[in-house]
């Protein structure tokens, strides 16, 4: 008797729970898009810890008598399981938390890059001031606690705490910044243990020294290895925290400097250089013609890596174009060429060409960052010639500025207006 019991209670459990699981499915299947979109926004809404009732009075006379556990338990099975092409309506609260996530992400952004600016600064202003008070009036224990050599460690410690432990917090602005001062830390200190020399300053003008020095390998020490040990602590952040984008622009610089440090570069630098410079007759300076051969190296990496065609090389190759972009714009000023203009009128119709790589590249894979970069880089560039075809016929100085401010309003206008027409026509269909 007692099993018989047990057993029509499992039955009518079993019965209670399909007839609410039913009851769930049955309201769904009667739920029109409107409705569903609805309820997909209070979901949203509830997820994000607003309030609903006020969103909820709106809509209810769109529903039938719901009980709010039905209407909870309804919303979340349309949030979980169903797949809607949504669109946030005009003036919505879902628009405006939208929105307002869309602001506060560049907010913190904006924090975090004005926060470690701050603090490069502060180091810099305040540094050797902080040492030489401590070595002063910490003495004797602390004198040879924080001697400039002993310091110098302890320092690339810190660097390598902030990079390891910094990646491991959540919040973006503080995470950007411990690992950012770690950074800076493990580069300046490696530095200065591989140049020798503890005291910013110092090491700052050895390595301005050592990069056009007899002896090359000076320049891999001061250089090339402190860039290879930043560009394998970049590694290890983008391992940990690839959500964070930009580091991929700064592992590339670090990488860029690490290669182009190396000793061969230096004897193969004249062979490389002439591709960008095929008329000998120009006096420039030499930090020109090194630039003009660290922009064919990373032609060519950029190259390779797009020949590659996976997409986890796509926000590599956009930094190696911000770099080449930025690289071409100071290549192609005519502040560089003081006698002959051949180069110039070479290096216009080179930039002009990647530009329109760029532009077709990005377009063509449908990366919007590199097309972006092609339109900037385009405005910049004809801002810039603006300047210049006026300084071949005037001296800037003894013109009247309105006029040509006047020029660069109406440059800027059609610019806008161009951009505008081109998107239009590219990317509406």
């Amino acid at each position: 008797m007692r099993k018989i019991i047990i057993v029509i209670l499992l039955m009518g459990f079993s019965m209670y729970g399909k007839t609410s699981s039913d009851s769930i499915n049955s309201h769904l299947v009667l739920l029109s898009t409107e409705q569903k979109n609805v309820l997909y926004e209070l979901a949203v809404l509830k997820k994000n810890g607003v309030n609903t009732a006020n969103f909820w009075l709106q809509h209810k006379s769109q529903f039938p008598q719901l009980d709010d556990n039905l209407r909870d338990e309804l919303a979340l099975q349309v949030f979980a399981n169903s797949e809607i092409q949504y669109t946030a309506p005009k003036n919505s609260p879902v628009q405006f938390w939208m929105q307002t996530q869309l602001l506060t992400n560049w907010m913190f952004y904006l924090s975090a890059f004005i926060a470690i600016c701050a603090i490069i600064a502060l180091f810099k202003k305040y540094w050797n001031l902080l040492i030489d008070f401590l070595i002063k009036h910490l003495a004797p224990l602390f004198r040879f606690l924080f001697s400039p050599v002993l310091l110098t460690y302890e320092l690339l410690v810190i660097s390598i705490v902030c990079i390891f432990y910094g990646c491991k917090i959540e919040e973006f602005v503080l995470r950007t910044v411990i690992v950012h001062v770690g950074l800076c830390l493990l580069w300046s200190q490696s530095t200065a243990i591989f140049a020798q020399e503890y005291l910013l300053k110092r090491y700052v003008f050895k390595i301005e020294n050592n990069f056009w020095d007899a002896d090359p390998w000076q320049a891999v020490k001061t250089i090339c290895l402190p860039a290879l040990a930043l560009t394998l602590a970049l590694l290890y952040v983008l391992c940990n925290v690839p959500q964070d984008i930009f580091y991929n622009y700064e592992i590339v610089l670090s990488g860029i400097a690490a290669i182009y440090a190396l000793p061969f570069w230096r004897f193969l630098e004249k062979y490389l250089y002439p591709v960008l410079f095929p008329f000998t007759s120009d006096r420039r300076d030499r930090s020109i013609n090194s630039l003009g051969g660290c922009t064919v190296i990373a032609i060519v990496i950029t190259v390779v890596l797009i020949l590659q065609c996976n997409p986890l090389f796509y926000n590599s190759i956009a930094a190696l174009i911000s770099l080449l972009t930025l690289s071409f714009l100071i290549l192609s000023l005519k502040s560089n060429y003081r006698i002959h203009f051949g180069n110039y009128y070479y290096l216009q119709f080179v930039t002009i060409i990647f530009l329109t790589a760029v532009f077709v590249f990005g377009f063509y894979f449908r990366l919007n960052e590199i097309i972006w970069f092609s339109l900037i880089g385009t405005s910049v560039y004809l801002v810039i010639k603006y300047f210049e075809i006026l300084s071949f016929f005037s001296d800037w100085r003894r013109s009247v500025w309105a006029w040509k401010l006047l020029g660069v309003a109406v440059l800027l206008w059609l610019l806008a207006k161009g951009i505008l027409y081109v998107s239009k026509i590219v990317f509406i269909k």
